[in-house]
């Protein structure tokens, strides 16, 4: 496998030889670079390729994000995606999502909004990225990571393993709780 630093329209390889893959582009049976990065020509799979310096942060099965929800419907919630965990590039790719209420809870919800509301922060895991962005929060590490009272917007604390409390209206309110409640750094 040989590797080697290049720059967009630097000639790489033949289309005789190797096959085009990511970061690069063909032109006239020859192979060019589209992007900066490390070539990588793998002689094994015959595979001309160019690997970024800084590659974008898009978003695949299995990665997990924190997002805000912004809408909660009986059998839906969407949410904007702003962080991928471990990763420090914002997201490059559709930030909307969604979480079907049959996704939530490992037990059976009937309604979005005895598991969320709009505004809190939540943890989930990627499972569809096409056609659209879908979520699941059905692990005990996945769920709400953080919510406010939404009459005066104190942050609520944690009464059991599934309701929040605000301190200052003495209210309850249920949710899918991450297990790391409240102890998220993002």
């Amino acid at each position: 496998m040989t590797q080697k630093q290049v720059l967009p329209g630097d000639e790489i390889a033949v289309e005789e030889e190797y096959v085009a893959a990511e970061g690069t582009y063909v032109r006239d049976g020859k192979i060019y670079a589209s992007q900066c990065g490390t070539l990588v020509l793998d002689d094994n799979e015959c595979v001309a390729k160019v690997v970024s310096y800084n590659p974008p942060n898009i978003l695949q099965i299995g990665d997990i994000v924190y997002l805000n929800i912004d809408d909660c419907r009986k059998t839906m919630a969407t949410a904007t995606a702003l962080a991928t965990e471990g990763n420090d590039r914002p997201i490059g790719s559709s930030t909307v999502a969604t979480i079907h209420v049959s996704k939530i809870s490992p037990d059976y919800t009937d309604n979005v909004a005895d598991e969320f509301r709009k505004g809190d922060l939540v943890r989930g895991k990627v499972i569809s990225v096409k056609p659209s962005l879908q979520l699941t929060t059905k692990e005990p590490h996945l769920g709400v990571v953080r919510a406010q009272c939404g009459m005066c917007k104190t942050e609520l604390v944690p009464k059991g393993k599934k309701n929040l409390y605000c301190p200052k209206c003495k209210r309850s309110q249920p949710r899918k709780l991450a297990d790391d409640y409240g102890d998220v750094v993002i």
